[in-house]
């Protein structure tokens, strides 16, 4: 694997690849990887010929107080992980190399009735911070393929309206979410959780699993009835607080009151100051 820590050297290889007319794949990461970054990496390369991912804790992405010095550095470790599959490049530059020495001026918005809501509603500017720097890894990697994971809904959904709003000829792979044997969603995140945490964790996905049951199984179901279980449950079940629990359609991210061919289950609970994302999504056609 190489490693590549500046955006010329990222272009002189990348050109090179290029060149020898070889397909390019690309996962971004924010490292401290685990198993379902890993999977990632194994998609890209059943995709392309070489695969680029880029370790990099993007600051535009992280709002006031949230946990950006907190946020796990493990490059070394995340080296050692992406040498055991299939990535021949790592793309790891430091802040003053993708944004000199100040913030960059120039950014790219995300779709508003798509960042606004959920997510966006709770982390203002947030996926503002997501488009601004994949677009700026796209136009040094000029990926022909790019992998995210199903666990960051709307994100995928986010960044899948910005290469079709811009015309970008890259294929967006959207990869299955990778669980735990107990069926939490794999996430850099859970590793702040404590053991009696941990225990109570995979509960968030058991709810989802029966509001999905319940979705496609009885007619006439009350949405907002099932939603509001769910989120009473958790907190019975010892979650802190849950920000939401919603089935909203899977192109517009709004919520729905009926059934429809295709749903997505979307879900955020705390469990201390960690908050685990979910979803599930449902195809009835």
């Amino acid at each position: 694997m190489i490693e590549l820590s500046s955006i010329q050297a990222l272009r002189q290889q990348v050109t090179s690849w290029k060149q020898s007319g070889l397909r390019v794949g690309f996962v971004p990461t924010m490292g401290n990887l685990h198993a379902g970054h890993l999977s990632l990496i194994e998609l890209a390369s059943q995709q392309a010929d070489k695969v680029v991912s880029s370790v990099f804790v993007n600051p535009l992405q992280f709002g006031e107080g949230e946990d950006y010095e907190r946020y796990p550095r493990t490059l070394e470790a995340d080296k050692a992980k992406l040498s055991s599959v299939s990535c021949d490049a790592l793309f790891a530059p430091s802040v003053t190399e993708m944004y000199g020495q100040g913030q960059t001026q120039t950014q790219v918005l995300a779709a508003p009735e798509l960042s606004r809501v959920w997510e966006g509603a709770s982390r203002p500017g947030h996926f503002d911070g997501v488009t601004t720097i994949v677009a700026k890894l796209f136009n040094l990697v000029q990926p022909d393929v790019a992998i995210f994971g199903q666990k960051d809904y709307q994100q995928w959904c986010v960044l899948n309206q910005m290469v079709a709003d811009l015309n970008w000829p890259i294929e967006l792979i959207k990869a299955p979410i990778k669980r735990d044997l107990d069926g939490l969603a794999l996430s850099s995140r859970n590793q702040f959780l404590n053991e009696n945490q941990r225990k109570i964790a995979p509960r968030l996905y058991l709810e989802l699993q029966q509001i999905a049951h319940a979705v496609t199984s009885i007619d006439e179901i009350d949405f907002a009835s099932l939603e509001q279980a769910a989120m009473q449950n958790l907190l019975g079940h010892g979650f802190d607080q849950v920000d939401y629990i919603a089935i909203v359609d899977p192109a517009s991210l709004q919520k729905l009151t009926q059934r429809q061919d295709t749903m997505t289950i979307l879900a955020v609970a705390r469990l201390g100051s960690t908050r685990l994302l979910d979803n599930i999504e449902l195809d009835l056609s």
